[in-house]
């Protein structure tokens, strides 16, 4: 045995203080998981005790904790200076006797099992790096693509080097780690030929939520660290563990970036930028056979680091694709740091306060779920971070690791590039500042000194609006929350907002509105994409066919898109019940979606006419109604998301209903199949009067008190006039829901309500509790109070129970 060399078939996790984090996570899933199929390229280790050695020749120790005196991070130019003399000293100091010649040696023995001077990567590995409480992620530096004895001990020295990075400096001060106790590993890895393919991270678990039953794949062409230092908007791709290990198609949501250039090793170990192919850039970095591959390799990673650990771990692990061999490699695997193992007791919730003049900026992804408000402060060049104020608004075309000591101080970050997993997204999450990448635009849009509100609390888009607009910011204690008997229920329409809702104690979703999904992730109107033909606008046309790029044809996108985004609010909610109500525009909303105009009528009162049920049996709408059903079908069956339920709206007669049911039996949707239940909303005073006959038809009833209480008293809702008489508290609306409540009741079937009027007005859920309600579903800002209401008036339900049998 050498004495600076180790191998990765030696090493385990129990070697961080020799190897660090990163190269004893290699040797752990290079000796230990290659029977699930994990493949680690082979390689060998410089330990710790060469950094040692060199720290102890020429007194450099003392000469490096001189040069730390007094920093502190806080003062960019003196970090600067520091760290440039201290890298200095470190890669010009002498080498400890035979360390260069052991790592010719183990260079030799890659190039006898790959062939003469195979190309290496060069990677640092601190002994507190990829720890739980501490990822040093992008800390100290790599090199890429070194070929050869001499390039290699150089790349070495420059590595060795870099546990003086600026960047590397801060973080130890922050997080609490003594300098000179902190030391450098370095991992030679065999080099996977990702340049001419793919390659990315994975996070087995949702990074921004915390949501752990999902793998998020982020990828691109070339080398992984376009990904990972935030270069490019990369491909995304989610899948569902639970249904995953069960065999069926789990791929949530895939969305394909369009992709310009990629890496490849240049000279030196650096990173050069290649223009990618016209032809090409819109192509996957993984078909989806691959995706669900990797994802099924990040699982069984994921359970061996909780095994080891005892606890869940969630991991972050980075990926490659060979181009020779065409394989799926895993470079690197760490505990994921953001998201503790431990279930949150509280939950910190951000909302924007209603009923202000909102104007958007720019937007992309939102990380966090937080509100950020600040002047902007445009960062150009490494020369702008010394005008940089706490409180600003960090706003740059990609953020660079070596600005971490000023993105600690900022009320928010705004990126042009980057995907969820960059380095923008990882540090934000870090230091808990709400943060936008992949605008696109942003350092275009916003000027310096301008005030702006950066909100990433309303779903999976994070938005940058004018000016400082006044939010809330509230705790949530989970635990103290009551549970009732009675179940309580989320309305939920933006998938977005379904991993960080699903942390609320509710019973699953009474109420998923198809619309919001096909307005935002559609956008266009189904006959439009069915028949873009009968389109009369070419401009329209042209929308059409790019938004369809890709697909099979505008149908398949419909359903595909449509498909993924009740996939997420069932995944977010997965097993609990998510009832899916089929699209209930009406025909002036539908006219709205692009190319509506051409298919649909003018109607003088759309709320009254061409909707619902009467809309999905009409030969005027049925071929568009089959692609609705497609989507869930997909959910369902193929995704294994059977926890759906369907809720059909505004269902005039028991024979529409008998309509719907067999035109959803028509395509493969069938009642009492595989558990799928369908419910009728109850909206309109024929379901009050005929609920045994619905009853009949239906597993159960939704109560929809808006239309239903317009419908009752004869009051437009959205008329300002006659507003003072919208009141769902009116004796007429309470008989009609009474008579809901006991009709579903009669036949044994479940009934909820997930209307407005339970979210408003407390006495309405006291009401409902003493009439026998299965279920209420409320918005999710009034879910704790409507939690507290309905413990409340179940607590007073069994009081006055109570009181009168003791009078008899």
């Amino acid at each position: 045995m050498t004495q600076y060399i180790r191998w990765f078939r030696e090493i385990r996790l129990g070697d961080v203080p020799l190897v660090g984090g990163k190269t004893a996570s290699l040797g752990e899933m290079y000796g230990e998981l290659g029977a699930a199929g994990v493949r680690v390229p082979n390689g060998f280790a410089i330990t710790a005790e060469a950094y040692r050695a060199i720290l102890d020749a020429d007194g450099l120790r003392s000469r490096i904790a001189a040069e730390l005196t007094g920093v502190t991070g806080e003062d960019v130019e003196v970090l600067a200076a520091a760290g440039a003399r201290l890298r200095g000293l470190v890669e010009n100091a002498t080498l400890p006797r035979g360390l260069a010649e052991e790592i010719a040696a183990a260079y030799g023995e890659l190039a006898a099992e790959y062939g003469a001077e195979p190309a290496v990567a060069v990677r640092s590995s601190a002994t507190a790096e990829d720890l739980p409480q501490a990822s040093f992620a992008g800390q100290h530096e790599s090199y890429l693509g070194v070929r050869g004895v001499t390039a290699l001990l150089a790349a070495c020295r420059r590595c060795f080097a870099s546990i003086f990075t600026d960047r590397a400096i801060v973080y130890r001060i922050q997080n609490g780690f003594d300098h000179l106790s902190v030391l450098l590993s370095i991992a030679v890895q065999k080099m996977v030929a990702s340049d001419r393919a793919s390659s990315g991270v994975v996070f087995t678990l949702d990074p921004d939520s915390g949501f752990r039953d999902v793998v998020l794949i982020n990828g691109a062409f070339g080398l992984g660290e376009a990904v990972v230092q935030g270069q490019l908007d990369p491909d995304e791709f989610l899948i569902f563990k639970p249904t995953l290990r069960t065999g069926h198609d789990a791929l949530l949501r895939r969305k394909i970036a369009r992709k310009t250039w990629r890496l490849v090793a240049g000279a030196g170990g650096q990173a050069e930028r290649v223009e990618v192919a016209p032809g090409e850039q819109r192509s996957a970095s993984l078909v989806d056979a691959e995706a669900l591959a990797l994802a099924r390799l990040a699982v069984s990673i994921e359970a061996h680091y909780s095994r080891k650990a005892d606890r869940p771990t969630p991991m972050d692990i980075e990926w490659a694709k060979d181009a020779d061999d065409g394989r799926l490699y895993i470079l690197q695997a760490r505990p994921e740091t953001v998201h503790r193992a431990e279930r949150r007791a509280t939950l910190e919730v951000f909302s924007l306060e209603p009923g202000n003049t909102r104007e958007r900026l720019v937007s992309g992804v939102a990380i966090g779920q937080r509100i950020g408000v600040g002047p902007t402060r445009v960062l150009r060049d490494p020369g702008d971070l010394r005008a940089f104020q706490a409180g600003d608004v960090l706003v740059a075309s990609m953020t660079d690791p070596d600005w971490e000591p000023i993105m600690k101080r900022a009320a928010a970050i705004v990126t042009d590039r980057g995907g969820r997993t960059c380095h923008a997204a990882i540090v934000s999450r870090e230091l808990g500042v709400p943060c936008v990448v992949g605008t696109g635009n942003a350092t275009g849009v916003l000027a310096h000194g301008q005030v702006v509100t950066v909100s990433c609390a309303e779903g999976e888009t994070g938005i940058v609006y004018r000016g400082a607009l006044p939010f809330a910011r509230r705790k949530v204690d989970l635990i103290a929350l009551p549970r009732p008997a009675i179940k309580v229920m989320l309305n939920v329409g933006n998938p977005g907002e379904a991993f960080r809702l699903a942390a609320l104690p509710s019973d699953g979703v009474g109420l998923a509105r198809i619309e919001f999904i096909i307005g935002s992730f559609v956008r266009a109107h189904p006959l439009a994409l069915l028949f873009p033909d009968r389109v009369q606008d070419p401009d329209v046309r042209a929308e059409i066919e790019a938004l369809t790029h890709g697909y099979a044809d505008g149908g398949e996108y419909f359903a595909e898109r449509l498909a993924e985004g009740v996939a997420i609010i069932a995944a977010a909610f997965y097993p609990k019940d998510v009832i899916v109500r089929l699209s209930d525009f009406k025909s002036n909303e539908y006219a709205g979606l692009i190319g509506g105009r051409d298919f649909e009528p003018v109607e003088g009162n759309p709320m009254l006419g061409f909707r619902g049920a009467f809309r999905y049996t009409h030969p005027r709408y049925r071929d568009a109604f089959a692609l609705e059903c497609r989507a869930l079908h997909r959910v369902r069956e193929r995704m294994g998301l059977t926890n759906v339920k369907l809720m059909v709206p505004f269902c005039r007669t028991p024979r529409e209903g008998q309509g719907v049911l067999d035109l959803l039996a028509t395509n493969g949707l069938v009642r009492g199949v595989n558990g799928l239940e369908v419910y009728v909303m109850a909206e309109i005073p024929a379901n009050a009067i005929l609920a045994d006959e619905f009853a009949a038809l239906f597993d159960g009833f939704s109560i929809g008190s808006n239309d239903l209480t317009q419908l009752v008293l004869g009051v437009d809702r959205d008329s300002e006039l006659v507003a003072p008489e919208f009141d769902e508290r009116n004796p007429a609306v309470l008989s009609a829901i009474g008579a809901i409540i006991d009709g579903a009741r009669r036949a044994g079937r479940r009934v909820g309500i997930c209307g407005q009027a339970p979210s408003d007005y407390p006495e309405m859920v006291s009401f409902l509790v003493r009439r026998g309600i299965s279920s209420i579903s409320l918005n999710p800002d009034a879910l704790v109070r409507g939690v507290e209401a309905v413990a409340a008036a179940e607590a007073g339900a069994e009081t006055a129970a109570g009181a009168t049998a003791t009078s008899r």
